[in-house]
């Protein structure tokens, strides 16, 4: 008996199939459920459940109210928040406006290592003027004033009790004001179970009772999803179009949304060769990237054509790609000094771990050398991939990817700032105009105003061509036909997970 099967065994004699509790998988732990210390995806998605933050995204992808009700900027350096009356922490104390500024603190304290610390970089104070209003000072004018407060709320009343935060039984058994509670620590490599807030301030979820299994293995996540011991599971391409049947997709309804995400071929712009930008847009051209998404991800996904995410306020409605154009590549070449006999010669570095990429190196190699060029593919592991060839700029060409954010910032990624040791600018990109416009983006508080900018600085990049901005693949998620109340939406099928309810 296999491993795999004897752990799909075990796991279908503890589920309990159709009964009135939703099942769900994790591949991994949380470290802490704290929303000032979640960075892993296991620690995030369940911190997600239980903490709230002043605002959040609406199903369109807007700001809306969330711990707060309404919030205006009294001048462009501060904000006013009149908080949600009414709502209680898990343990049945009132939520206040002690605990915002209690939590703003925790943030900034010497105690407490967190990456989120640069996004408060800006605020000045936190100001209680009653206990449902705050003021937030701001030393300047700066575009994430409103959104970094989607940032989950803590209670003072207990935290303040905690002499070391990184180490807290608090991260362990966390009490938030969310839809979902726990009632005992979680431990390693165990199930964890959510049970509905009954005093949650929008109403208690119709979902009774969420139940994690950890499953570290794919094969064995997908055998559950098949056999019906999970409610939802993500599939990948190759499993959607070869690997269920029609049994499956009586028993699931599939989802299928654009990923946050976007794979790019990016140049080191210090390199003599690719300083000249008729090789880049060649290079743009030559690439079908709407045949690597066919090939990889069997249609399920779109071909990339900038930075932003499509159908964000950063994205052009009106921007009408180049696409692939082999007869204008081979011109651009010839014009750069490259002929056949002396073709354009370079190397792709890319990591292991992720077949997806090399399978697009490989598609890329195949696509170039139809208009001359020789692409020569290296493989690294991850970690000696970033500290020995992106990191210290030791490439000529890399395959990565980033998220898609839908309040872009693109200050790391695109400002001349980052070119530098640790920065996330690796390909050197310099642009003084589009220096300028991120600049200035960074005092605007006016979305309108924030988006037009933004909207400028995708053109100028996309004509750049510092990347070649490949794909975009799907999200597929299969939904278990016997919960209604799915509701897909820009930020993804789950926004309105408190109003899925479980047929009877």
């Amino acid at each position: 008996m296999t491993r795999a099967f004897l752990l799909l065994v075990l796991l279908v004699a503890s589920l309990g199939a159709g009964s009135g509790d939703f099942h769900r998988s994790m591949s991994s732990s949380p470290t802490r459920i704290n929303p000032l210390l979640a960075t892993d995806s296991a620690s995030s998605e369940i911190t997600d459940w239980i903490f709230n933050g002043l605002v959040k995204f609406d199903a369109n992808g807007s700001i809306a109210p969330d711990l707060a009700t309404d919030w205006r900027f009294e001048d462009n350096r501060t904000l006013l928040f009149h908080l949600r009356r009414g709502v209680v922490w898990h343990d049945g104390a009132p939520f206040t406006a002690r605990d915002v500024k209690f939590t703003y603190e925790m943030m900034r304290s010497k105690k407490v290592v967190t990456p989120y610390k640069s996004d408060f970089k800006y605020v000045r104070e936190v100001e209680i003027v009653d206990p449902h209003t705050v003021r937030v000072r701001y030393s300047r004018p700066y575009f994430k004033a409103l959104s970094i407060w989607m940032m989950g709320m803590l209670p003072a009343h207990l935290w303040e009790k905690e002499s070391d935060p990184m180490r807290s039984r608090l991260n362990k058994l966390p009490v938030g004001t969310g839809p979902y509670r726990m009632r005992k620590p979680f431990g390693i490599n165990r199930r964890i179970v959510l049970e509905a807030n009954d005093r949650y301030y929008e109403h208690p979820p119709f979902i009774r009772r969420q139940i994690y299994h950890y499953i570290g293995d794919p094969a064995t996540e997908f055998m559950m999803l098949k056999a019906g011991k999970l409610d939802i599971g993500g599939l990948s391409p190759l499993q959607l179009d070869r690997q269920v049947g029609e049994e499956f997709k009586k028993r699931y309804k599939i989802y299928e949304q654009p990923s946050h995400s976007y794979t790019y071929l990016g140049f080191n712009l210090r390199d003599p060769k690719f300083r000249d930008p008729r090789v880049r847009h060649a290079i743009a051209l030559g690439i079908d990237r709407q045949e690597s998404v066919d090939l990889l991800f069997f249609g399920h996904g779109k071909p990339c054509y900038g930075p932003f995410m499509p159908g964000s306020p950063a994205y052009p409605s009106d921007f009408r790609p180049e696409t692939y154009d082999p007869k204008r590549a081979k011109a651009l070449l010839l014009e750069a000094g490259y002929t056949p006999k002396h073709p354009l010669r370079f190397t792709l570095v890319t990591n292991t771990g992720n077949m997806t990429r090399i399978y697009a190196a490989q598609i890329i190699q195949q696509q170039l050398r139809k208009i001359g060029v020789e692409m020569r593919i290296r493989t690294m592991e991850w970690q000696a991939f970033l500290n020995t060839v992106v990191f210290p700029r030791h490439f000529e060409a890399v395959l990565l990817g980033w998220s898609l954010s839908l309040i872009p910032d693109a200050y790391p990624i695109w400002h001349s700032d980052g070119d530098k040791k640790g920065g996330f600018n690796f390909v050197g990109y310099h642009n003084p105009e589009v220096d300028q416009l991120i600049k200035k983006s960074e005092s605007i508080v006016d979305p309108e105003a924030f988006g037009a900018i933004y909207r400028k600085i995708f053109r100028l990049i996309v004509a750049d061509h510092p990347y070649v901005f490949l794909y975009i693949p799907d999200s597929i998620t299969a939904v278990s036909r016997r919960i209604e109340g799915v509701s897909p939406s820009i930020i993804g099928i789950e926004h309105n997970f408190i109003d899925w309810k479980i047929k009877d």
